[in-house]
């Protein structure tokens, strides 16, 4: 369990940085999610490395809701994530259950990065973004595509998915839909956690 803890910690370093990254551009750019906006977590298309999942699953089994959550996760029948908390009847408005804890794809979505078959960096902006805020969008659009110098690059999803995935092989290069991820790692976490206190009962050699 030891190793699994220094790799949460490892995997919250890492997600402080990319925030502060992200945030940092979309409050420069003006591109800010949308207040109570629930579009991206009300999608069935979430995808995540179980590693993302780890401090969320470690979180429960310290406060002793691990069983519970895997319970209600083998009962889960909504195709979204199931930490959203709607507060509108179609989903597009709510809030994150697990904010503290939510992946890195959260953290990093929005307003980012990505590079053309050409490498050069472009610009991704969610629907809502773009509806809300259009002419702020033309104007980064224009603006990075005009430039396209290493000083206004905007960060990356991709690099950002792989300071994650470099942390651990296993457990941080395969993406799964995010309730499964959680359903997954919080298996292996709850599995270790059995054997280590047969070892250290005297049960196991």
């Amino acid at each position: 369990m030891n190793r699994l803890r220094e790799l949460s910690h490892q995997v919250m370093d890492v997600y402080q940085t990319l925030s502060l990254e992200f945030s940092t551009f979309q409050k420069s750019q003006s591109l800010n999610c949308i207040s109570q906006c629930g579009a991206c977590c009300n999608k069935a298309d979430i995808e995540v490395s179980p590693l993302e999942m780890l401090p969320f699953a470690l979180h429960l089994f310290e406060t002793g809701l691990g069983e519970q959550m895997l319970e209600e996760l083998e009962m889960y029948n909504g195709f979204a994530c199931k930490q959203y908390q709607r507060l509108s009847l179609d989903g597009n408005e709510g809030y994150c259950g697990i904010y503290d804890y939510r992946p890195g794809i959260c953290r990093m979505f929005g307003a980012a990065g990505y590079t053309t078959k050409t490498g050069e960096a472009t610009l991704s902006v969610c629907k809502p973004i773009k509806q809300a805020l259009p002419e702020k969008y033309a104007q980064s659009l224009i603006s990075i595509q005009k430039q396209n110098t290493q000083a206004i690059r905007p960060p990356m999803i991709a690099q950002g998915r792989q300071k994650l995935a470099q942390l651990d092989y296993e457990l941080g290069k395969r993406l799964m839909p995010i309730n499964d991820a959680l359903r997954f790692v919080l298996e292996k976490v709850l599995t270790l956690s059995y054997y280590s206190s047969s070892v250290d009962d005297g049960v196991a050699a």
